[in-house]
C-alpha cells in the first residue's frame, strides 16, 4: 500500500482500515509514518484518553486484545498502538539475534539481554532449561537443526555468560507457545468501528498467520532500507525538507555539507542532529553551519552531557562507559560530579512542578511542540511568579528542550530519594577535598546507586 495515498486518504477523514502495520529497516521513517497516522485518525484533543501504546518487549496479546475491543474513554476514534512487536519474528532470524548477543554481550549486557529474550521466544527455550549448565544438554546437531544458519560451535564462550546476566536480572521463562489466535480472531471480526491498531516490527516473517490476516483485513506498509548513496542524500532531503518547514526552519548550504560530514547523511542520525538544531536556534529561522559545529560537535558519547542523560534515564552500563570514557579523557572529577548534581538538582525541580499540581496538562507521552504551546509557558509564569526571577541555575530559567527531558524524566525518579541524591553528592564534593578516596570509584558507586 502506498503510504502517500494512506495520508491523503487521513487527510480527509477517511480512516479506511481498522489495522496498519508498519515495517521495515528504516526506524525513522516507520516513526514518522506512525506519528502521521495518529494525527490523521485521531483528534489532538482525544488522544489523551483515547490514544494507548504497548510495547513490544512486554506484550500480552490478551492485554492487547482487551484494550482493542474496549470502547474508547469519551466518545470518538480510539487509536492503540503495538511498538517495535516481536509476533511476526521467526526462526529464520535467530542467527541475526544470537550475533546481536554476541557483540552486546561485554559493553552492553542490557541489550544482549534483551536480544536474548527474543531468542528464547522464538526458540522455545527458556531459563530453567538452560540454567545449571542445562544449554550442555544441547546436541550440535540439536543447535543446529533449531538455529539453522549458526553452527553453535563457540556456544560455550557466551551462552552460560548471557544465561547467568538473564537470571540476575530476573528474566522470566518463556512459555513454548505463539497465542495470536485470539489477535488473529478480533482483526477478521471483532474490532468495535472506531477503534483502530497500528503495529510496527522490524522484521516479519511473511508465512505467519498474523501476517496474512492483517495482510486481507487492514493496510501493510514496507519501509525498505533506502540503498545507494544519491537515493539516500534524495530520501533524507526531501524527509529534512518536511521537518524543517513544519519548524520553519531552513538550512544554509554550508550547515547541510556540515551535518553530512558528520552523520553521513544516514537518516537516523541526520534527522536527530536537525531536531537537536531545531530546538538549539530557538526563534531563529536560519540554522548556519556554525550551529552545526556548536551542536554536533559535542554530542559524542564520552561527553559530560552523555553520562548525566545515561543518569537521568538510569542506564547504568552506558553511564559507567561514558564515567569511564571521561576519566581516559582527562575530565577532572569536580566536573564531573557539577555535572551530575546539575542533572539531579534539575530532575528534583521538574519533580516539584509536577507534585504542585500546576502543570496537570503535561503527560509523559506529550511531544515537545505541545509542551510548548501548553506547559511551558505556565511554568516561565510560575518562575517568574511575583517578580523574583530565581536562581540562573534553576530548570525553569532553561531552554524549554532542557524543561521539557527533565518532566518526561523525572517520573522514574522518587521525590526523597533525590534529594537524598544531592546530600550524597554533597558528601562526596567534601571527601573529593578532605580525604584520599578515589574519585572514581566513589563516582561508580554512586552511579550504581541512582541507576538500579
Amino acid at each position: 500500500m502506498d503510504f502517500e495515498k494512506v495520508l491523503i486518504d487521513l487527510k480527509k477523514g477517511n480512516v479506511a482500515s481498522p489495522c496498519y502495520l508498519l515495517y521495515g529497516q528504516e526506524d525513522y521513517l516507520i516513526k514518522e509514518a506512525l506519528n502521521k497516522i495518529i494525527e490523521g485518525a485521531l483528534p489532538a484533543n482525544d488522544r489523551d484518553l483515547n490514544l494507548f501504546f504497548m510495547d513490544g518487549e512486554n506484550e500480552d496479546i490478551d492485554a492487547l486484545c482487551d484494550t482493542i475491543l474496549t470502547p474508547p474513554l469519551i466518545p470518538g476514534k480510539k487509536v492503540v498502538v503495538l511498538r517495535n512487536t516481536r509476533l511476526f519474528q521467526s526462526r529464520n532470524i535467530l542467527p541475526e539475534i544470537l550475533q546481536k548477543v554476541r557483540n552486546y554481550l561485554e559493553n552492553d549486557p542490557d541489550t544482549a539481554v534483551k536480544y536474548f529474550t527474543q531468542f528464547m521466544r522464538i526458540t522455545g527455550w527458556n531459563l530453567d532449561e538452560l540454567s545449571d549448565d542445562g544449554w550442555k544438554r544441547i546436541t550440535d546437531d540439536e543447535w543446529q537443526k533449531i538455529v539453522e544458519g549458526d553452527s553453535g560451535h563457540d556456544r560455550e564462550t557466551w551462552l552460560p555468560a548471557i544465561i547467568e546476566i538473564a537470571i540476575r536480572r530476573g528474566i522470566g521463562t518463556t512459555e513454548k507457545r505463539d497465542d495470536t489466535e485470539r489477535l488473529e480472531g478480533v482483526l477478521k471480526s471483532s474490532i468495535p468501528e472506531g477503534n483502530h491498531l497500528i503495529i510496527t516490527a522490524e522484521t516479519v516473517d511473511k508465512r505467519k498467520r498474523l501476517f496474512k490476516v492483517i495482510s486481507e483485513t487492514g493496510m501493510i506498509l514496507h519501509f525498505s532500507p533506502v540503498k545507494g548513496e544519491s537515493r539516500q542524500k534524495n530520501v533524507l532531503m526531501d524527509t529534512a525538507r518536511d521537518l524543517l518547514a513544519k519548524s520553519g526552519k531552513k538550512l544554509s548550504p554550508r550547515a547541510w555539507i556540515a551535518v553530512g560530514r558528520k552523520t553521513g547523511f544516514t537518516l537516523a542520525d541526520s534527522m536527530g542532529a536537525l531536531e537537536m538544531l531545531i530546538t538549539y536556534t530557538g526563534e531563529r529561522t536560519l540554522i548556519e553551519e556554525a550551529d552545526v559545529e556548536e551542536v554536533i560537535g559535542k554530542t559524542k558519547e564520552d561527553t559530560v552531557f552523555d553520562l548525566a542523560g545515561a543518569i537521568a534515564d538510569k542506564n547504568l552500563t552506558k553511564a559507567l562507559v561514558s564515567l569511564k570514557d571521561l576519566f581516559d579523557q582527562g575530565v577532572n572529577h569536580v566536573l564531573i560530579l557539577s555535572m551530575i548534581a546539575r542533572e539531579i538538582r534539575f530532575l528534583l525541580h521538574a519533580k516539584t512542578f509536577i507534585k504542585s499540581g500546576k502543570i496537570t496538562s503535561f503527560q509523559q507521552n506529550m511531544e515537545y511542540d505541545a509542551f510548548q504551546k501548553s506547559v511551558y509557558p505556565i511554568i516561565q509564569a510560575l518562575h517568574n511568579d511575583k517578580g523574583k526571577r530565581g536562581s540562573k541555575s534553576a530548570l525553569g530559567t532553561q531552554h524549554p528542550y532542557v524543561i521539557y527531558h527533565a518532566l518526561k524524566n523525572s517520573h522514574s525518579f522518587v521525590y526523597e530519594l533525590l534529594v537524598t541524591y544531592l546530600e550524597d553528592l554533597v558528601e562526596m564534593d567534601m571527601a573529593f577535598k578532605t580525604t584520599a578516596k578515589d574519585p572514581k570509584f566513589l563516582l561508580e558507586r554512586f552511579i550504581v546507586k541512582v541507576c538500579t
